[in-house]
């Protein structure tokens, strides 16, 4: 029941793409027709124009209370100037704005794209979205914000989407890493910048400690997963990656990230959902990487 409830709910979602796939993704991109065929949902492409125009519209003022919400609850602020959060938050007010007028239930991001043109980047607008209940992922990857989607309607929790930068095949960990986490997933998180750039504000969201699950739904057809478990041992701060960093003790071997993986980014949910979330995708014939 739970399947077919899930499968049901991801018929004719539209997944907003804004601007298109960053040039460095492994493997992310998506056949609209087949997709459309086999989960019903609609990928729709929209110009990162679109954003720069509502952008432009909106003032400081109108964010400027939502800017000291933010802060105000923050655990500490490390980088990023008062203007830094100012700009980022007109970019989450203007990404909103062209949801609700395209009728988004998801949305992928080309944030870098946007940093040439705007000096800020979108991981405080894709974590404000992803609390307001717009699945919301970076870097135009497509079969990620997929699967945030598909996890989302099976077990309605939200997933941190990451990549994983350091892997220890000897002890099987593994940290997963990225720039934006949405606040909701965190106990407590700090202002930063981002990462690579050292611009705009970024999010170091530190996450519960206990049961994680890692799955990840590619292939162009979307019809290939990779699943596991393992535990969320330690908030880690290394200087060398992304902002927000969990160290994951795999329950399987952690070896699967060197060979042959299902791209870059995979997805985290708190919580064991291996067999709900194996059920649904063999449910769907779609086939599990090892």
């Amino acid at each position: 029941y739970n399947n077919f409830r899930a499968q049901r709910s991801l018929f004719g979602k539209r997944i907003g793409v804004i601007g298109s796939p960053s040039s460095w993704l492994v493997a992310s991109n998506v056949d609209y027709l087949l997709a459309k065929r086999r989960w019903g949902i609609e990928y729709v492409d929209i110009p990162l124009e679109r954003i720069y125009e509502q952008f432009k519209h909106i003032t400081d003022d109108q964010v400027g209370a939502s800017c000291a919400a933010v802060a105000s609850q923050a655990l500490a602020c490390r980088e990023g100037t008062p203007e830094d959060l100012i700009k980022a938050m007109r970019l989450y007010r203007a990404i909103k704005k062209v949801c609700q007028e395209e009728n988004l239930e998801a949305l992928t991001l080309s944030c870098f794209k946007l940093i040439e043109q705007i000096d800020t980047t979108g991981c405080v607008a894709l974590s404000l979205l992803n609390d307001d209940g717009i699945i919301a992922g970076c870097e135009g990857d497509l079969q990620s914000v997929f699967t945030l989607l598909a996890v989302k309607a099976l077990t309605g929790k939200d997933g941190f989407m990451a990549n994983p930068s350091m892997i220890n095949s000897r002890t099987n960990e593994l940290i997963l890493a990225h720039c934006t986490v949405g606040l909701k997933q965190t106990e407590r998180y700090i202002i930063r910048n981002h990462f690579e750039t050292e611009k705009g504000i970024a999010i170091q969201g530190l996450l519960p400690t206990g049961d994680v699950t890692i799955i990840k739904c590619g292939g162009e057809c979307l019809d290939e997963y990779y699943l596991s478990t393992g535990t969320l041992t330690e908030n880690t701060n290394y200087i060398n990656m992304c902002r927000t960093q969990v160290r994951i003790r795999m329950n399987t071997p952690a070896e699967y990230f060197l060979k042959n993986p299902l791209g870059n980014h995979h997805i985290m949910l708190h919580g064991n959902y291996e067999d709900t979330l194996n059920e649904f995708f063999q449910a769907n014939a779609c086939k599990r990487t090892e």
